[in-house]
């Protein structure tokens, strides 16, 4: 009796513990949302054509199609969704169904939190800061970040993002550059607290972004180790928002361009917000 006594405090505990943790970081997530939210400008300039009147073509074409005039530049934006997520190789996808939302901020920082449908649960968000997802809503699977690694990794997906999803943060300015790539690829480097990413994108004629592509700093290989390697993404369906047109659609995975491209994330947008800046 004595024994099953101890058992059974010894799981309660553990079980308070991981409560506890979860409260914490779900604490931390509003946090940080918060946070990037607040970076909303409180009085954005207006889109103008001599804004982009000195960068290259395919940048001016990509500027061009993304904002219409006089839209105001707002530059950070939120982003629900559903999809796919893989939790497997090329070889075997395994995808689960997911819905996500995020909150996107470039260049300072993001949050995605999402969580899958069917099957075990698996929940949790991404950051800036930190990668943590449980199964079960409780039990983690998943906790990394608070390094360089994470740190310049994620800072490479959230400026690929920007380019997708919130143009007006990629407009020339301190920290931003952009550079012909290609008669149809404008490349945009990034510069901000001590980071550095360029990012390639690739528009149609009428200036709409069909692909991003950009060396990423990942440990998604099997030597489990930090590299630059290709990463990428496809954008298609797109709708018009607040004086942008954004895509609906993103398939994004790694070694992108090559035989061994993987679109392990699969996303259908379902809302795009401009949120109001804080007062």
């Amino acid at each position: 009796m004595k024994l099953i006594i101890a058992l059974g405090l010894l799981i309660a505990l553990v079980f308070l513990g991981l409560a506890a943790l979860l409260v914490m970081d779900r604490r931390a997530d509003r946090a940080e949302w918060r946070r990037l939210a607040a970076l909303q400008p409180q009085a954005p300039q207006r889109f103008a054509s001599d804004m982009v009147a000195d960068l290259p073509e395919p940048a001016r074409r990509y500027f061009s199609f993304m904002i219409a005039p006089g839209a105001p530049l707002w530059t950070v934006a939120e982003i629900d969704m559903t999809g796919q997520f893989s939790l497997g190789t090329k070889q075997a996808p395994a995808y689960r169904p997911m819905r996500a939302r995020q909150i996107l901020a470039a260049p300072e920082g993001f949050v995605w939190a999402m969580r899958t449908r069917g099957g075990l649960p698996i929940s949790g968000s991404d950051s800036g800061t930190w990668t943590r997802f449980r199964i079960l809503w409780l039990i983690p699977v998943a906790r990394l970040g608070g390094d360089a690694d994470h740190r310049r990794s994620a800072f490479g997906r959230y400026v690929a993002e920007a380019v997708i999803w919130s143009p007006a943060a990629l407009l020339p300015g301190p920290g931003v550059t952009w550079e012909a790539a290609g008669e149809d690829t404008a490349r945009v480097t990034i510069r901000h607290a001590g980071l550095e990413q360029a990012v390639d994108v690739t528009v149609d004629s009428e200036g709409r972004p069909v692909e991003v592509s950009f060396q990423r700093w990942s440990d998604a290989n099997p030597e489990k180790v930090h590299r630059l390697q290709p990463f990428g993404a496809v954008m298609s369906d797109f709708r018009e928002v607040g004086g942008y047109r954004l895509p609906f659609r993103v398939e994004a995975g790694n070694m992108f361009g090559t035989d061994a491209y993987f679109p392990f994330f699969l996303a259908d947008v379902s809302e795009i917000r401009f949120p109001a800046p804080a007062r």
